[in-house]
């Protein structure tokens, strides 16, 4: 059976690479109605925009979503979406879905995907992942990889060992002729959405930072260093990228316009 799910989607107005990025226009609309649409139509039961500026808010206005005004001291959006689940009023075995706010092509199937696979799994948060096909990727510090057990069973999700921005996990042969870079099947690209209970949540955002964290400037390794489980399983449909810069709007912008094949 498909869980019952909602959606937090953090939202921050001063984005260091695309300042007031939520309140951007793409296609005559604010960039924060196209990523709350796309949460609407993966079938949650409620999509809440957690801004910490009330001009984030007044921009869905005629869109079935709320908006909670949060802190604007936050440091990450971890602690925003933990205020967010106290002001909503979410239990703690609530299943909610960490949707960022500059996804506006996030796919349906993908946001369901993760709600089920920490509802399959049992651990205590969940994400997903795609293969990389590019080298560039792989050897791009802003591109995030993981490494994940073996599979056991039928199950479609696995545990995962890591995340780094360093190339993992490192393939002495087929990386040993820079000539030719072979992309090996266990290399993973992590897409940067979760789903977790609001009691874990809660208890993540208390966590403090750990050595692992600091070092890669990853969030979610505080998760693995305090020994709980993260499953991650592989997304049903390509996520394209998000928008953090003004070339990634253009391109969205462009992606938009073009006739649909």
């Amino acid at each position: 059976m498909n869980p019952k799910f909602v959606v937090a989607i953090p939202a921050r107005l001063a984005a260091s690479r695309l300042p007031g990025k939520p309140l951007r226009l793409l296609r005559g609309e604010p960039l924060i109605r196209h990523v709350a649409r796309r949460a609407l139509s993966a079938g949650a039961d409620d999509v809440v925009v957690a801004a910490d500026d009330a001009s984030i808010i007044a921009a869905l206005d005629g869109i079935a979503v709320r908006g909670v005004l949060t802190r604007n001291d936050h440091v990450s959006g971890t602690d925003r979406l933990a205020e967010c689940a106290r002001l909503a009023g979410w239990s703690d075995d609530t299943l909610v879905v960490n949707l960022q706010g500059d996804e506006p092509f996030a796919p349906a199937a993908g946001i369901r995907a993760v709600a089920q696979v920490l509802a399959d799994s049992g651990a205590e948060m969940a994400t997903l992942a795609t293969h990389i096909a590019d080298p560039e990727q792989l050897f791009d510090p802003n591109t995030v990889k993981l490494v994940w057990r073996d599979r056991s069973g039928d199950a479609n999700w696995r545990d995962v060992m890591y995340f780094s921005r360093a190339p993992i996990p490192w393939h002495r042969d087929a990386f040993a002729e820079n000539k030719r870079v072979v992309m090996p099947e266990q290399c993973l690209r992590h897409i940067g959405i979760y789903a977790y209970r609001v009691g874990f949540l809660q208890r993540f955002a208390a966590m403090p930072q750990g050595m692992l964290e600091q070092l890669e400037s990853l969030e979610q390794l505080r998760v693995l260093e305090t020994g709980h489980r993260i499953a991650a399983a592989l997304t049903p449909e390509a996520f394209p990228p998000g928008v953090d810069t003004p070339e990634d709007l253009a391109r969205a912008e462009a992606h938009l316009a073009a006739p649909a094949s």
